[in-house]
């Protein structure tokens, strides 16, 4: 399928991208980022934005969320026009951005105290969401004590706990090892199911993108476009083993060519 993510089995669509452009204004000439892009994302879906280094997958992510401006275009939330960050949305970077100085269950509950949730529901709150993420244990330690893939998963928690309409995630797994990064993909398609979170990811890992998500979305070289949008025919109950499925294998592959063709370059 070419062209803009459509929501499945009728679902409406809860992210809404047309036409979005985006340049940076460079020395002489206006650098391009984003050229054109159309973009559905359904209710409760999962899609996953791959493409080249530099190709503007980071950009479109800032701009969803309020972090940076298109240039024109429009970008809606429930048919809302985004304006800046808000809590609608939220947001994991590679790096944890965590505040060191903070236990994990502090940094779990600052969007709420930004929120202004009373202190019994925020403590309620947090502590649901760290049985979620499975850290109950760790509330009351700092972001030091704990490993990568534990920090990731407080990050997690952090932009879940405010229940956003959008869950963001920007190469949440780059800077972590293959087991690590495998443990949290289970974790990530468990929360998924268990939220029913709308999820817009980025990464560069096709295997990742296809074992994660319902759509990838191929994005061309600078200026991004949509080039394609690869559907993937598993639903959200899905384990390691559809890694060994040809189906899986020949996704892959597809992606792969893809990213491999001559506009890539």
């Amino acid at each position: 399928m070419t062209g803009a993510a459509l929501p499945n089995d009728g679902r409406p669509a809860k992210l809404v991208v047309r036409d979005l452009v985006k340049t940076y204004a460079g020395r002489g000439d206006d650098v391009p980022a984003l050229d054109g892009v159309d973009l559905d994302v359904p209710a409760g879906g999962f899609v996953s934005l791959v493409g080249t280094s530099g190709c503007g997958k980071s950009t479109l992510l800032n701009i969803v969320a309020g972090l940076d401006v298109p240039t024109s275009g429009t970008v809606l939330v429930d048919g809302d026009e985004i304006v800046g960050p808000g809590p609608d949305r939220g947001v994991v970077f590679q790096t944890y951005s965590l505040f060191p100085w903070r236990s994990v269950a502090d940094n779990v509950g600052f969007g709420l105290e930004c929120l202004r949730v009373g202190r019994a529901e925020r403590r309620a709150r947090v502590g649901e969401m760290l049985g979620v993420v499975g850290l109950s244990e760790f509330a009351d330690r700092l972001p030091r004590e704990l490993s990568g893939g534990m920090r990731q998963r407080v990050a997690i928690a952090r932009a879940l706990v405010t229940e956003p309409d959008l869950l963001l995630l920007d190469e949440p797994f780059g800077a972590l090892d293959l087991q690590t990064r495998h443990s949290l993909h289970e974790f990530l398609r468990q929360v998924w199911q268990r939220t029913e979170a709308t999820v817009l990811m980025v990464t560069h890992d096709v295997g990742e993108a296809v074992y994660l998500s319902e759509q990838v979305v191929v994005l061309s070289s600078r200026p991004g476009r949509v080039l394609e949008v690869v559907d993937v025919p598993y639903g959200r109950s899905r384990g390691p083993e559809i890694r060994r499925d040809q189906r899986f294998l020949a996704i892959e592959d597809e992606v792969d060519d893809l990213l491999r063709q001559p506009s890539f370059h």
